[in-house]
């Protein structure tokens, strides 16, 4: 049995379709509090630790899942359903030569940099674990930060690792995806 695309007439499409919408939904108010809390914080302190408010806060109940869990969860499944859905928008003749030259070099390099941010936030992590075991300290991973590049603005250790990995995850595979030899919409017709 030959592989089909997904078609908008199909059951499935309407359910990847519905899914990406409660993707969307979440992925716009965790990065809506986010930010907020964000805010509020710079506003008191005139500091800030990118992403913490992701790592301490806990949905739905305590000790179930941390909301750069659910953010990182629904990046990916959303990434899914689009990559589903969104295929015509990718056929042959929707997009030039040139164009889909530049964009696969585009998603070569996001992937690239999101890879060795992935690398360098989770060795970072490991050193401080280890440095902290070292003195006599299990540190809490939660709380560990890098400031880097800029002093007020450290980052959390744990949401840099999960946000540069959901950006690996989201480049490589539309980086595949763009790959793939293309067929006209004709070649899908049913």
């Amino acid at each position: 049995m030959e592989k089909r695309h997904l078609q908008e007439t199909d059951r499935g499409y309407k359910v990847f379709l519905y899914i990406f919408y409660v993707c969307a939904f979440i992925m716009l108010s965790i990065t809506a509090y986010g930010a907020y809390a964000m805010y509020t914080e710079w506003e008191e302190n005139g500091t800030y630790v990118m992403g913490e408010v992701l790592v301490d806060t806990e949905i739905p109940f305590e000790n179930f899942a941390k909301l750069i869990t659910w953010l990182f969860f629904a990046c990916i499944i959303g990434w899914y359903c689009v990559s589903r859905i969104g295929w015509k928008r990718t056929t042959k003749g929707k997009i030039g030569s040139t164009r889909m030259a530049l964009l696969q070099l585009m998603l070569l390099g996001f992937a690239i940099i999101c890879l060795y941010e992935v690398l360098w936030s989770f060795t970072v992590l490991n050193a401080q674990i280890t440095a902290g075991i070292v003195d006599g300290n299990v540190p809490d991973i939660d709380r560990l930060t890098v400031a880097y590049p800029d002093p007020d603005r450290p980052w959390n250790l744990i949401f840099s690792t999960k946000i540069f990995l959901v950006g690996f995850v989201i480049s490589a595979h539309a980086f595949y995806l763009s790959t793939r030899p293309r067929k006209s919409l004709d070649d899908h017709e049913t």
